[in-house]
């Protein structure tokens, strides 16, 4: 289901997704059964792989992989009863989510790299490889050769 949705040009959205009042630029793919909800933006050049989801609170830049069954989550301690609050979620440019990774409201730096399973519990700064869970740095990365 689609609905009140911006999407910029040469953005190609394939069967079964449900993207509701977001934002995604142009040149981006958004692959089957991804769930975006409102008010979420997402930059130029995104991949979005199966099976993921991203709630209200994420902010998405430009030229980001989000591998298949990426879960973002907008509350770090969720109930039912009682009063919530947004947290947000900054997926720096440049920057990697590896497969079935959960990813709690957290700033992701710069074009870093989290690897495939990790638990994303506190900030990832620039150029960095995190990994495990709770996610840990293991190494820095070369910066972008276009930066």
């Amino acid at each position: 289901m689609l609905k009140n949705l911006a999407v910029g040009s040469n953005t190609r959205i394939y069967d079964q997704v449900n993207l509701y009042k977001c934002k995604i630029g142009k040149d981006s793919k958004v692959d089957a059964f991804v769930y975006i909800e409102e008010g979420v933006v997402i930059g130029d050049r995104v991949k979005i792989r199966a099976f993921t989801f991203i709630p209200t609170g994420v902010v998405i830049e430009d030229d980001v992989f989000i591998g298949p069954h990426v879960t973002f989550t907008n509350d770090k301690y969720p109930r039912i009863d009682r009063e919530w609050k947004l947290l947000k979620t900054t997926i720096k440019k440049g920057s990697s989510i590896g497969a079935g990774s959960v990813i709690l409201p957290v700033r992701i730096g710069k074009n870093s790299l989290i690897g495939a399973g990790s638990v994303v519990t506190k900030d990832i700064p620039d150029n960095v490889l995190a990994v495990g869970n709770p996610a840990k740095i293991i190494r820095k990365l070369k910066s972008e050769p276009h930066e």
